[in-house]
């Protein structure tokens, strides 16, 4: 997959490391003060990350929208000063608001990772288009502020599958195809709907899209375990290993070192059953 003329090889599954520009994010909020983005950067790079994702609007569950400028405002020096120290880190903008991509892609950002995958602001699959780089479309039902409000499916695999589809074609129709596809862990789902997205992954992982798969110490993973943002690690890594193992192609982290070494062990285990010599 091409980003803005570089080269995003997912022969081998990849890693998106998380970059917070906000007060109030579930994990990491603060990020911006101090500029303790810029260590938090260099070291994602260095642990092997292939894309940082960068955000200036937290999506946690009951947050609220804030203003587009100040938006803008929190990306666009940290993205300046990044893009400046990292020119080929494929840096990715967390936005679904086409004016906000517009300026950070016109500041040399490479994806766009829409967590509305096109429905809060139609105008934004334009600017993808004008800009011709990949998006992520990712399933959420509601607004952050409201998506954990009970939610409810019928088939939550098949709902969401066919909104990844028919979003993915609305652009494909358009002649835009670097597309990857987010079943949304976390964004309008209930502990169930969550897991039941994990063990039927590979219903969306046999499109022909890659599929990223964003579970980083979520609560679905401190509800069963009574862990904390702060704790969940490990159980992060176990559920990053099942999506692996169903087929995901990216894995969008907080924790780069350990998603490099999951994605390593899980692929000397693949290659034993494809019988790849050593």
């Amino acid at each position: 997959m091409i980003c803005n003329g570089k080269i995003l090889d997912l022969s081998t599954p990849a890693v998106m490391g998380i970059l917070n520009l906000t007060p109030d994010s579930f994990f990491d909020g603060g990020m911006n003060t101090d500029n303790r983005w810029e260590h938090h950067v260099d070291a994602m790079i260095h642990e092997g990350a292939d894309i940082i994702d960068i955000g200036g609007v937290s999506t946690r569950p009951g947050s609220l929208p804030v203003a587009e400028k100040e938006e803008i405002s929190r990306l666009l020096q940290p993205f300046r000063k990044i893009r400046k120290n990292f020119p080929d880190a494929i840096l990715s903008i967390d936005t679904y608001r086409s004016e906000t991509a517009r300026v950070l892609l016109e500041e040399g950002a490479d994806m766009i990772n829409d967590i509305s995958g096109g429905t809060f602001d139609p105008l934004i699959f334009h600017t993808i288009r004008k800009y011709n780089v990949p998006v992520i479309i990712m399933h959420i039902l509601g607004t952050p502020r409201n998506m954990q409000d009970n939610p409810e499916y019928k088939d939550v695999v098949k709902e969401v599958r066919q909104f990844l589809m028919e979003q993915a074609g609305k652009l494909i129709n358009q002649g835009h195809t670097d597309i990857i596809l987010d079943p949304g862990i976390g964004f309008g789902k209930s502990i169930r709907h969550n897991f039941e997205l994990l063990e039927n992954l590979d219903s969306i992982t046999n499109t022909k899209f890659p599929v990223l798969v964003g579970i980083s110490r979520k609560s679905m993973i401190n509800k069963i375990l009574g862990t904390t943002p702060e704790t969940a690690l490990n159980g992060t890594t176990v559920l990053n290993t099942i999506a692996l193992l169903k087929g995901a192609s990216i894995l969008r982290v907080h924790d780069v070192k350990e998603a490099r070494q999951t994605i390593r062990l899980v692929s000397a285990l693949q290659d034993v059953k494809k019988g790849t010599p050593e």
